[in-house]
């Protein structure tokens, strides 16, 4: 049967999360239902990342095996006309050989979180970013934030419904970039690894905020990832903000130049 990869954008909102569920929506289910519109009978994909409720993604990665040969270009089309009108585009779409899977190929996972500071309330913007009042002092986050990049165990910064085997990882970068708007800023905290423990950027960002709003020393990062205990992790912050944005392969599926075979 063909292998399939496709780039997915979504809006988390509606969504109970990335994975199929019985009773509430999901973003596995209504592509695997679009899937069916096109090739009657059950599916079932795999993604890169299976982001939880709220969250929301601009290049998830998954796979389909299907059992027709479908130019990759007609079949992106058919699906996001048969997605309508739900918050999910397909962004693009390539065969790939038959070992590649979207999980279990990549090498690199990019998160992007976004954090509003300013007094008026998100018009625009609203559910796709988490809101403070109050400006941040990006130094000390940056400062707090350098304690958590390399190899360590992130048990505190780990939910505690965690499947991982190990809670050990190496967290490759932690950016965090400002962004005037009117009449406040936008924060913009990049992270990328090679995987993520679950909850793991919403803890470390929730705790890089306490320390920005001067809640926190940057040295107490430190200590709460030396802890190794959920509870010195500071508040996990809400997932509308959150965004995956970036899965690394050995060979980009989605390149003119990638071919199967």
């Amino acid at each position: 049967m063909p292998r399939y990869a496709f780039k997915i954008e979504y809006d988390g909102g509606p969504f109970a999360g990335w994975q199929r569920q019985a009773d509430q929506p999901s973003v596995q289910g209504v592509v695997e239902a679009a899937l069916a519109r096109l090739e009657p009978g059950s599916h079932t994909i795999a993604a890169a990342g299976r982001t939880d409720a709220g969250v929301h993604a601009t290049a998830q990665v998954a796979t389909a095996d299907l059992a027709k040969d479908w130019d990759p270009f007609r079949l992106s089309e058919a699906l996001n006309f048969h997605l309508k009108p739900a918050p999910v585009s397909i962004l693009a779409c390539a065969r790939v050989e038959e070992d590649f899977h979207a999980r279990f190929s990549a090498i690199e996972r990019r998160y992007l979180f976004r954090l509003m500071q300013r007094r008026a309330p998100a018009t625009h913007d609203r559910g796709l970013v988490w809101q403070v009042l109050n400006p941040l002092d990006v130094q000390a986050m940056r400062d707090g934030a350098a304690h958590l990049v390399g190899h360590h165990d992130f048990t505190t910064f780990r939910s505690s419904i965690c499947q991982a085997a190990s809670p050990v990882k190496t967290l490759d970068e932690i950016r965090i970039e400002v962004i005037e708007i009117p009449h406040g800023r936008e924060y913009r905290f990049h992270l990328r690894a090679r995987s993520f423990l679950h909850n793991q950027v919403r803890s470390i960002v929730g705790t890089l905020e306490r320390v920005g709003a001067g809640a926190w020393a940057p040295v107490q990062v430190r200590e709460a990832l030396l802890a190794r205990d959920r509870a010195a992790c500071g508040p996990v912050c809400p997932p509308q903000g959150l965004y995956l944005c970036g899965v690394g392969y050995p060979s980009d599926p989605f390149k003119p130049s990638h071919s199967p075979g």
